[in-house]
């Protein structure tokens, strides 16, 4: 795989998403409106969701857990700071790799429209989940600025970490979307993935707070590296993590690549499954 001919896939994906701006626009909020359809509160929710959630998440670790990272580590901040630096993204990819796995199946009667670009429907998930996570980190914001009196510089990289992230979560669901409409268990091998993979990233703990043997198992998990980077940013205001960077934007880069190729290849037989 050359440089050149990687570049060039993901441009014409570029320009295929410039082109269908509009219609991508229309299906994202749709997807946001549909969510909530019905509802005293409507697309209220998108908003009060995860501000609810990380209020919940902020009083449990802060008032009920006792344990401070800081009074047993050199660390800056506190351990509900560590604990949504890292889980906030991961959640945000957790969902969008759910409705990845279904979002050929449910849009079974655009797939059959030959003029429909399909490449638009596991996109579309993506960016009601990332607003999730723009607000919950918008929230994490304002707790570490009232609580410690400042914001580190590093959160002045989160639109880059986002951005890479969203070439990630473009990736893998392009995969899931489309292996998802030939498997259909995929859906459910995928939630209890997520919910083992959450134990195998460093989210709730230290690297150097598990066993040896159980070491590896951060360093083998691509996931890692986005928690990683997030952590750097959000938690520790440095480069905590200076080979996970690199290690993240390759990553993306690379999925997304394949995941498109992987897509386009077996899209025109979407249609005779369906």
């Amino acid at each position: 795989m050359s440089v050149s001919t990687q570049s060039a896939s993901l441009l014409d994906l570029a320009r295929l998403y410039l082109r269908h701006r509009q219609l991508t626009w229309e299906m994202i909020k749709r997807d946001v409106t549909d969510r909530y359809a019905g509802q005293i509160f409507g697309s209220g929710w998108a908003i009060g969701h995860p501000l609810i959630l990380m209020a919940i998440y902020t009083f449990v670790f802060t008032f009920i857990f006792s344990s401070r990272m800081g009074s047993k580590t050199d660390f800056p901040l506190d351990y509900t700071t560590y604990l949504l630096s890292g889980l906030i993204p991961w959640m945000s990819f957790q969902e969008a790799m759910n409705k990845g796995t279904t979002a050929i199946l449910v849009n079974a009667n655009l797939v059959k429209q030959v003029v429909f670009p399909l490449e638009i429907l596991p996109i579309k998930g993506i960016f009601s989940s990332l607003l999730t996570q723009i607000v919950a980190t918008l929230f994490l914001m304002i707790y570490v600025t009232i609580k410690f009196h400042f914001l580190p510089w590093t959160y002045s990289l989160l639109p880059v970490l986002i951005l890479f992230q969203f070439f990630a979560m473009s990736g893998v669901c392009y995969i899931l979307a489309v292996v998802g409409s030939y498997f259909r268990d995929l859906k459910d091998i995928v939630m209890v993935f997520s919910t083992v993979c959450l134990y195998a990233i460093p989210v709730f703990y230290l690297p150097n707070w598990v066993p040896g043997w159980f070491k590896p198992i951060f360093y083998l998990n691509p996931f890692s590296y986005m928690v990683w980077c997030f952590q750097d940013a959000c938690y520790f205001g440095r480069f905590e993590h200076p080979y996970a960077w690199p290690v993240f934007f390759i990553l993306s880069f690379t999925t997304l690549y394949f995941g498109n190729r992987i897509f386009r290849s077996l899209k025109t037989y979407l249609g005779s499954i369906l």
